[in-house]
């Protein structure tokens, strides 16, 4: 799979609606129905870590970047997928996780962090070192966060030890502010001005010098977004001229961020206005909740899972409070069903992790038709009858897919 993210952005580049979806989770059932929808489309596929997610110290899921490979491929060896068709990417690293220390230490952790990444096996590598450390700007200039990338870049490529092939850097950054991009007065998301955008790639083309030749990808903002509640559509027939940014670079594409929830056309659209990368994650976790909530409504106790998540997610507000905003009911309505899908980070709670079983393991039987029509879709049913594993697995496997689908549009191949 060494050529392949090669493959696809030369694709991408001549014209072709290509790209490749880029699964951004650790949750086990999104892996696992991720990974069996590409096995089954004969595609390859991106699966990628964030640096707050995993890292040397652990990051929020305990996991550092070799374990994260080996947690990957235990799924993947489990539900029968080629190891081959999964590339690893690690997204944002930089010393985003340490930036409350001064820079010289943060980027101390961070070199180790990317030093860590490479060597466990991760080759398309997002260097993001747009945030100021302690006593710094909350967001860098270009030259600073460029010599910064440049030298985190080199200890990447010290990392393979003369053996580069597949490494790819993607730089840039288009991270919204807390609640989501500011829409303007069109309530249509902005996308990035190319000129600010060809500003960025030539100051980290600057800065990585002979590693330049390694940059395939740059983080922009197309015009598509989504907050707790809402989804802002990119408007199909803008074209944001973000391709003109890659002037003078043919091997390197744009990435897009925060594409979950946008109508299906958009994604072959994006391919068209350069977009070879596209991610997806809370969409997803999204949609796993939304298997078990069902499930759990069809259970002989209903609604016995959202009440201990209620109580779990009350119990430590840290990862939704400050998220979510309006009365006790809007913040009700949105810790169990808004879009940014803050439960995600609730799931592995003992607690959590009890009655999630509790519902999965209640099933003896085959569920009536009747109760499956209730709480699921007759495209989430159809997908089921399809795939393997038990009655339970295969209604979550298919509710993930579904969410997964639109990014896999014909001309990807």
């Amino acid at each position: 799979m060494d050529d392949t993210l090669r493959h696809i952005i030369a694709r991408n580049r001549a014209g072709a609606r290509a790209a490749i979806p880029s699964v951004c989770s650790a949750q086990p059932d999104v892996l696992r129905a991720s990974l069996m929808q590409a096995q089954t489309l004969d595609r390859p596929l991106v699966v990628e870590a964030t640096s707050n997610q995993v890292n040397q110290d652990g990051g929020y899921t305990g996991i550092t970047p070799d374990g994260f490979i080996g947690y990957v491929h235990g799924i993947a060896d489990a539900a029968s997928v080629d190891r081959d068709r999964i590339i690893f990417g690690g997204d944002h690293l930089g010393p985003q996780a340490w930036r409350s220390m001064p820079a010289d230490a943060a980027m101390d952790k961070a070199r180790v962090l990317v030093r860590d990444y490479v060597k466990a096996g991760f080759r398309k590598i997002h260097l993001d070192c747009s945030e100021g450390c302690a006593g710094e700007p909350a967001q860098l200039d270009d030259g600073q966060t460029a010599a910064r990338s440049a030298d985190l870049a080199r200890v990447c490529v010290d990392a393979c030890e003369g053996d580069t092939a597949g490494l790819l850097f993607v730089v840039g950054t288009e991270v919204p502010p807390p609640g989501g991009a500011r829409a303007d007065e069109d309530e249509d998301i902005p996308p990035t001005d190319p000129a600010a955008a060809k500003a960025t790639l030539a100051a980290h083309g600057d800065s990585f010098g002979d590693m330049s030749l390694m940059i395939g990808g740059l983080v922009v903002q197309p015009g598509v977004e989504f907050s707790p509640t809402d989804v802002q559509q990119m408007p199909l027939d803008r074209d944001p001229g973000l391709l003109t940014a890659l002037d003078g670079w043919p091997g390197v594409c744009l990435e897009a961020h925060s594409t979950d929830y946008q109508h299906p056309a958009v994604f072959p659209r994006l391919a068209e206005l350069g977009f070879a990368f596209q991610k997806i994650g809370p969409a997803l976790t999204f949609a796993y909740r939304q298997a078990l909530y069902a499930l759990d409504q069809i259970s002989a106790t209903p609604g016995a899972l959202q009440a201990v998540m209620e109580q779990v997610m009350t119990a430590n507000p840290a990862n939704w409070k400050g998220h979510y905003h309006g009365d006790d009911v809007a913040l009700r309505h949105q810790r169990h069903f808004g879009l940014a899908d803050r439960i995600r980070y609730y799931w592995p709670n003992p607690k959590a992790q009890a009655a999630v079983a509790a519902v999965r393991d209640g099933f003896h039987r085959p569920i009536p038709d009747a109760d499956l029509q209730k709480v699921f879709s007759e495209d989430v049913l159809a997908r089921a009858e399809v795939l393997s594993g038990d009655q339970v697995q295969r209604l979550i496997d298919a509710q993930i897919q579904l969410a997964l689908d639109p990014y896999f549009f014909d001309e990807a191949a």
